[in-house]
């Protein structure tokens, strides 16, 4: 499979083209082509010489990935799948404007991406892993997507989460090379502040990126605020437990000035005791973190549901009461399968690509 535009850097594309014995400038307009102009083919390109466009045309793909399937909410949320090169799919979600999660300007689309095709660290609550990890997502596949949202929406996205299908720590090679696009001048020039990476937990790379000179942000897929808890739920905690992933979080507050963001799904009977509110609220209130709280996104092939609402709203309040920074977060796009991994796992499942997961 020849590779994709969407992958290469300026540094790449320029040296490309001195191999192939082009000028210099001729990687900026294919660039500005690609990023900016949002062209859907090659031969688009109209100031590049003929003879280089049929090049490129032999050799690289425009994109990394092809639009299969939308889906839209009467609150306009939208889920887009994607089909691979190699015939798997991963799944972005574009999300309105919510003051409640984020908390600035009423105006923005953030989109929540996909950094690896299934997963490996078996969340139980969660889609992604039900039919195992794949592989990773490279940086084209991954910055495509913000990409082709961008072109089937029609809409500038201004917000990047990674907390899509994937632990994002764990392709965090290709997952750097793609925020190097993503934020770069000639790319998506999308400020490294509004980018913010969710992790399960794994302790290496959170204090990678704490050292890393971009002032990217970090949420915490907490999901219980005991080992107690998060062992029955999250099996990463089995290797780093509470205390060395708070541990790490401190080293991140000592080298970054952003909040930290925890992260947390209301799951009726396993996390929602009040008694974990007041554990959080005292674990939250240290860090200064922010917690975003999220009732349960029903996936099918899986029993979890989500507290009633009153009881979500009293997990809020205990932090609130304790000087936390809580949001209760009643999700958009429940309507159209928005919890990770649900479309693909559809999509994959009707194909015969994957076995129907057992319910666990």
């Amino acid at each position: 499979m020849s590779p994709a535009l969407t992958g290469l850097s300026r540094d790449e594309l320029t040296a490309l083209m001195k191999e192939w014995g082009q000028p210099a400038f001729r990687a900026g307009q294919i660039l500005d082509w690609v990023w900016k102009k949002k062209v859907d083919s090659i031969d688009e390109m109209t100031n590049l010489p003929a003879a280089l466009r049929e090049k490129l045309v032999a050799t690289h793909r425009l994109h990394a990935l092809e639009a299969a399937r939308t889906q839209g909410s009467a609150d306009t949320t939208r889920k887009f799948l994607f089909k691979l090169h190699d015939g798997r799919y991963v799944e972005s979600v574009l999300i309105p404007a919510n003051p409640a999660l984020y908390g600035e300007r009423s105006d923005r689309r953030t989109l929540c991406v996909s950094s690896q095709v299934g997963c490996a660290f078996g969340c139980k609550f969660c889609a992604s892993g039900l039919a195992g990890f794949s592989r990773n997502l490279g940086p084209d596949e991954i910055a495509g997507q913000v990409l082709a949202a961008e072109r089937l929406s029609g809409e500038r996205v201004d917000n990047l989460v990674f907390m899509g299908m994937g632990e994002p720590f764990a392709n965090f090679e290709g997952l750097m090379a793609a925020i190097e696009i993503i934020t770069a001048e000639w790319g998506l020039h999308l400020g490294a502040r509004h980018l913010t990476i969710s992790t399960s937990g794994l302790v290496p790379k959170i204090k990678a990126l704490a050292d890393h000179p971009q002032q990217i942000r970090l949420a915490i897929s907490l999901h219980g605020a005991t080992d107690e808890v998060r062992d029955l739920i999250m099996p990463v905690n089995k290797k780093w437990k509470t205390a060395e992933l708070f541990e790490a979080l401190d080293y991140w507050n000592s080298r970054k000035k952003q909040h930290l963001t925890l992260e947390y799904i209301l799951i009726r009977d396993v996390n929602d005791d009040l008694e974990q509110a007041r554990i959080l609220a005292t674990h939250a209130r240290r860090l200064k973190a922010k917690v975003n709280l999220i009732p349960y996104n029903t996936v099918e092939g899986l029993d979890w549901v989500r507290p009633p609402e009153d009881r979500c709203r009293a997990f809020r309040d205990i932090l609130k009461q304790a000087g936390v920074s809580a949001t209760l977060r009643l999700e958009k796009g429940h309507d159209i399968d928005a919890a990770c991994g649900q479309l693909r796992l559809k999509q994959e499942t009707e194909e015969g690509i994957i076995e129907a997961p057992v319910k666990r």
